[in-house]
């Protein structure tokens, strides 16, 4: 299911819910109703629960955008590390140059076509990309250097093959939802809770506070959709993308 239809349901859904309890609570009242009689520490109170809940949502929304910002990074530090071990083996033997080549582009060609929509769908890397970057990291270390400048390049490879099974584990830890079930459980009791105290402001059936109380209701909705969305920094819409990977290496994109 698209993320687009999702975030669709769930904003018409909690609109049709807060309307429809709008529309029946008002039934309870009478014409004559007095709605000043609501006391001034309600209003008090349903203030500061609805600018506490806001700063928690604005925590849990920089906390999951950081995330995502971190996971790409760490992509594109992977992509870097193999662009620069591909132009930096160019002072080695033809045989063992093409040979480390040849280990990039299976590792990377992989990644993205095959790895990235595995990652997605069940939040894990694969055994094979392990073993294409084990592959690359042998025939890396395994060069004996015979030339100075070999012997001078010969470390910094090692280097950068290091950098990039760092990046890899940390695309490793990313891969799945990063907000713990706990803090899911917070965010959905308070809105149901923050949603909830409008009734306490005793609102009627005019169609300026049906519109205030389904806009408020819609904003509550698309704010958590955000925070799920982002959750998962490689697995939904607006999550990282494997560009950096596509950037450096055109020549696998197809």
């Amino acid at each position: 299911m698209s993320e687009w239809l999702v975030l669709s349901i769930a904003m018409a859904a909690s609109c049709a819910v807060v309307l429809t309890i709008v529309v029946f609570n008002s039934r309870r009242f009478g014409a004559d109703d007095d709605t000043s009689e609501t006391p001034d520490v309600m209003d008090y109170m349903t203030m500061m629960i609805g600018v506490v809940y806001a700063i928690v949502l604005g925590l849990a929304i920089a906390g999951v955008w950081e995330g995502r910002s971190a996971a790409q990074d760490s992509v594109r530090q992977e992509a870097q590390a193999l662009h620069e071990i591909s132009q930096r083996v160019q002072v080695y033997p033809t045989e063992t140059r093409d040979l480390i080549r040849a280990d990039v582009d299976a590792y990377v060609s992989y990644v993205v076509h095959k790895e990235w929509p595995h990652m997605a769908d069940h939040e894990e890397l694969t055994a094979k990309g392990t073993e294409l970057l084990n592959t690359l990291r042998t025939d890396v270390t395994r060069f004996v250097p015979r030339t100075d400048l070999e012997g001078q390049a010969y470390q910094p490879l090692v280097d950068q093959v290091a950098a990039v099974d760092d990046a890899r584990g940390v695309r490793a830890e990313n891969a799945g939802a990063t907000m713990p079930a706990v803090v899911w459980f917070g965010l959905i009791i308070g809105a149901m809770v923050t949603v909830g105290l409008i009734f306490v402001l005793q609102i009627r059936r005019t169609f300026r506070e049906l519109l205030l109380a389904g806009l408020f209701s819609v904003l509550i909705a698309f704010l958590l959709f955000l925070i799920w969305d982002f959750d998962a920094p490689y697995g939904r819409g607006i999550g990282a993308t494997p560009e950096p990977f596509l950037h450096l290496f055109p020549h696998l994109g197809s």
